[in-house]
């Protein structure tokens, strides 16, 4: 198929209609919401004492990816985000369509997570175990009521992004400077790990880590809404970064003021929970859950509104099969009743740390074929200096690579996973475009 351009062919978004503040609340909503809440008991158990520094580790690795995002969305806005990115650097075919699903399926497996968060942490007023059954019950009564406010439009989004922004910034603040203050921070960073960690553990945690920052991506998907998105949308996503990696090392630190190294990962899907309860007892853990609520809740709400153009303009490109089984509708809409279908089938069959895993291992693939082609193919068009994205490959394939081995040694079901992922994600492309792909006109 020729490479054509799509930039301008996105019905249905109104031009200019989401403001700077309104980018850095959904982007940062996302952020928040996959964060410290979903995968501090994870990076804990791969980090140990060290848990909070690869919430810094982290924080770098994902600035340094984000140089080529932010350059690609200066030369190329576009609500299609990712999905018009990779158009731009390799043409329409199966590199472009298989990597763009697997910034799909690594957002949707974001859901999921957040989804089952949103769960775990709610049931902790009723003293539900986390293995319940209402774990996903909840999670799968989330997505649906994000599938309705998406559903609705796109002002309401921002507008509720940025209400509940400002909510889970200062909840967070609050949260962490009053245990640290109380605790006189008497952080317990020299606690032993419940094993030893080693270099593959420590950057499997940074790469698990990274996924409390991926969130940053869905900022390019509001190109055709942001106001002045040339300048904006990297704007936006250096302002996101910058203040979420300011709250994971304020909240990290004050886990780790309250908790053990064991403590946190016998707590590990609702750890800040644990943590307020030694000087708040049940009024800090009816504020920890609210505040969770409101977080996952959005987080999801927003992580279905970038993910979901994506898909609208992967259907656009014809790269992925489009149907629309009577429902009514634009194409981005019916896009957002399958990115929740998919969601609720992942949230009601996997565990946080799978999920995590998986999703941190797709992102990072993907992201390896962004900074490929932004040296490869768009370096002059971008105006991108090659050094930055070059060392982002080396950092992606060092985090990867560390996360993969020491899964092969607790997890080899999560890796022939991620194997199958890849395979069915390529392998059907190919064939979608080989023998079931319209020809062009």
């Amino acid at each position: 198929m020729s490479s054509n351009d799509h930039s301008g062919q996105e019905p249905g978004y109104e031009k200019g209609v989401i403001s700077l503040p309104g980018a850095v609340a959904l982007g940062s909503g996302v952020m928040i919401g996959a964060g410290v809440l979903a995968v501090t008991g994870q990076i804990a158990e791969l980090a140990g004492a060290l848990f909070p520094l690869a919430f810094v580790a982290a924080a770098v690795v994902s600035s340094l990816s984000a140089y080529s995002y932010i350059k690609l969305a200066k030369a190329y806005p576009s609500a299609g985000g990712i999905a018009t990115f990779l158009e731009k650097c390799y043409g329409e075919g199966v590199l472009t369509g298989g990597l763009a699903l697997l910034m799909y399926l690594s957002m949707v497996l974001n859901q999921s997570l957040v989804a089952r968060t949103f769960g775990t942490y709610a049931l902790q007023l009723f003293n539900v175990p986390p293995q319940s059954v209402l774990v996903p019950v909840l999670g799968v009564a989330l997505l649906l009521g994000a599938m309705v406010v998406n559903l609705i439009g796109t002002a309401t989004v921002e507008r509720l992004s940025l209400i509940t922004a400002a909510v889970k910034i200062g909840g967070l603040v609050v949260f962490a400077g009053a245990i640290l203050w109380l605790s006189n921070s008497g952080i317990h960073l020299g606690t032993s790990a419940p094993h030893n960690t080693g270099i593959a553990s420590l950057l499997g945690s940074v790469a698990l880590g990274v996924l409390a920052y991926k969130g940053f991506t869905t900022i390019t998907n509001q190109g055709a809404e942001l106001v002045e998105p040339r300048k904006n949308v990297g704007r936006a996503i250096i302002i996101s970064i910058a203040v979420c990696a300011a709250l994971y090392l304020l909240v990290s630190l004050a886990v780790a003021s309250q908790l053990t190294v064991p403590e946190i990962v016998k707590a590990r899907d609702y750890a800040l929970a644990q943590a307020a309860r030694p000087f708040f007892g049940d009024v800090g853990l009816w504020f920890t859950v609210g505040f969770a609520v409101i977080a996952t809740s959005t987080g999801v709400m927003v992580s279905v509104f970038a993910v979901s153009r994506m898909l609208a303009m992967l259907t656009k490109m014809e790269l992925v099969p489009q149907g629309d089984f009577g429902m009514p509708g634009s194409v981005q809409q019916h896009a957002v009743v399958y990115t929740v279908a998919i969601a609720i089938v992942l949230t009601a069959v996997a565990d946080l740390s799978r999920i995590a895993s998986l999703g941190a291992i797709i992102y990072l693939a993907m992201d390896i074929g962004i900074h490929w082609g932004v040296i490869t193919k768009v370096r002059g068009e971008t105006e991108a200096v090659v050094w930055v994205p070059a060392l982002a490959i080396v950092l992606d394939i060092a985090v990867l690579g560390g996360l993969v081995w020491v899964k092969i040694g607790s997890d080899t079901t999560l890796v022939a996973a991620a194997i199958a992922v890849f395979a069915l994600v390529f392998g059907g492309e190919w064939l979608y475009l080989r023998f079931a792909a319209p020809t062009d006109s």
